[in-house]
């Protein structure tokens, strides 16, 4: 049982999420530590003078964040530091929160009619092979081909051969991470980068290092000085739309990282999930450097959520080490699936699916733009996010706190840093994860929070 107890007389209403917020702070700051077991709901209620459902909805929300573990018959544990556990989005939408948190493409009734029409053309058009094979090479050849003339129609010339289809982007990224580096190695990645890389990296056993940026990404000399101490074995990168600030790095600065890639003898893992989403996309990695690049293309941020599939292609070199890990972590991704992804390419329902994305998201900008004004980032007119600075004074913590207690979720910038902890604090915003209204209503909410003072809140008696 940890020493640290909250301070009733920081209370603030509602008081479940004040008392979430000081185990948040506690838990940052270190005086609550990986593993300690928090004190029991009633014994915390009678310390507090609250009611034993206040305590409990805060210890849910702190689970909700991924920062504590709740163990029928033992108690609340602490998970980990908010840089390590918690997500950047909400497990659940609770209640009436505007949830601006999780990243999503924009989607209705129309998405879910257009996959209602698959699962028929399924039922009617279902192979054996897909319905019952457990083996990988009875079902994948013949999508492997349609994988690569989608590839090769964004300019990326592939051998179906070197193609592995997932469940998705994360499954890409862990068998990319595994075929090129072993247990005890490095990876760089940009300073701020996608959120799942620094728990995955934990979990594989692997060095992750930030690489200082700019507004174009990752720089190149600050790569060659990192690759200079001789432990990086690869690099990480999303240079299409989908990095945090939302850019497109643009073709000298890819260039520039090929080449100190080339000098050290670096793989690099290319995350492009947006593809033909972004209409002014320039060369690949996977083009430039296709002797070292992995290249994952994805489908379910343009087209929806339930068409969780991904292309992961690599280098002739590689690519049965990168089966091989697939196969180990996740076999193979479903068949059915597969099979409507590639029906959908070859009748153009996923291109339809995508340039609908691309004109709803240049709306959403449009909104935001509206409500933002001057508060407004730049960024790529179909990036499916924002990344906000904040005004000085501002925490991440208090901000995210202030903006959820007025009904609104947005994601800390925390969890997209690696190893510059001295930039400027920012939030995340979502712009595709709620209906047009509610995104206008949330975004004024965060747009009148951008101009309080930040100050603490004081407890009504």
């Amino acid at each position: 049982m940890t020493n640290w107890k909250p301070d009733p007389a920081a209370l603030q209403r509602p008081a479940y999420l004040s008392l979430a917020a000081q185990f948040v702070r506690a838990i940052e700051s270190g005086q609550l530590e990986i593993g300690a077991r928090l004190m029991p709901h009633r014994k915390l209620a009678d310390n507090l003078g609250l009611s034993v459902q206040t305590v409990s909805r805060a210890y849910e929300e702190l689970i909700r964040r991924g920062l504590v573990s709740g163990e029928i018959g033992r108690g609340s544990f602490v998970l980990g530091g908010a840089a390590d556990a918690r997500q950047p989005y909400l497990a659940e939408r609770p209640g009436e929160v505007i949830d601006l948190s999780i990243l999503k493409p924009v989607v209705g009734a129309m998405q879910h009619e257009r996959l209602k029409q698959g699962f028929a053309w399924l039922a009617e058009n279902l192979s054996i092979a897909s319905a019952l094979s457990f083996r990988p090479n009875m079902v994948m050849p013949q999508h492997r081909n349609v994988a690569a003339g989608w590839l090769n129609q964004q300019g990326i010339a592939v051998d179906p051969h070197s193609i592995s289809i997932t469940n998705g982007a994360t499954p890409a990224i862990t068998a990319a991470l595994m075929s090129v580096a072993p247990p005890g190695s490095s990876i760089a990645v940009e300073a701020l980068t996608h959120h799942i890389l620094s728990p995955l990296c934990s979990y594989l056993g692997l060095h992750i290092e930030g690489v200082k940026m700019d507004a174009a990404g990752m720089m190149p000399a600050a790569l060659d000085e990192m690759a200079r101490r001789g432990q990086l074995r690869a690099i990480y990168l999303q240079p299409n739309v989908i990095n945090p600030l939302a850019s497109l790095m643009p073709l000298e600065r890819r260039a520039e990282l090929v080449e100190v890639a080339r000098r050290y003898d670096l793989n690099i893992i290319e995350n492009d999930i947006l593809n033909v989403m972004v209409p002014d996309r320039v060369s690949a990695f996977a083009t430039l450097a296709p002797e070292r690049t992995l290249y994952i293309c994805g489908f379910t941020k343009i087209t929806m959520p339930g068409l969780r599939l991904a292309f992961l292609t690599s280098p002739a070199r590689l690519a049965t080490a990168v089966s091989n890990r697939h196969l180990v972590a996740n076999w193979m991704a479903t068949p059915p699936m597969v099979d409507l992804l590639s029906h959908w390419i070859e009748d153009g329902t996923v291109m339809d699916l995508a340039m609908w994305q691309r004109q709803a998201m240049q709306e959403r900008h449009r909104i935001a733009q509206e409500v933002l004004g001057k508060n407004m980032p730049a960024c790529h007119p179909n990036s499916l996010h924002l990344w906000l600075d904040l005004a000085a004074g501002w925490t991440e913590t208090s901000f995210v706190d202030q903006a959820r207690r007025r009904g609104v979720a947005v994601a800390a910038g925390q969890a997209f840093r690696v190893g510059d902890k001295a930039k400027r604090p920012a939030i995340r915003v979502s712009l595709g994860s709620t209906l047009a209204a509610d995104l206008r209503r949330g975004l004024g909410i965060l747009q009148s929070t951008f101009s309080d003072e930040p100050e603490i809140i004081l407890p009504v008696i």
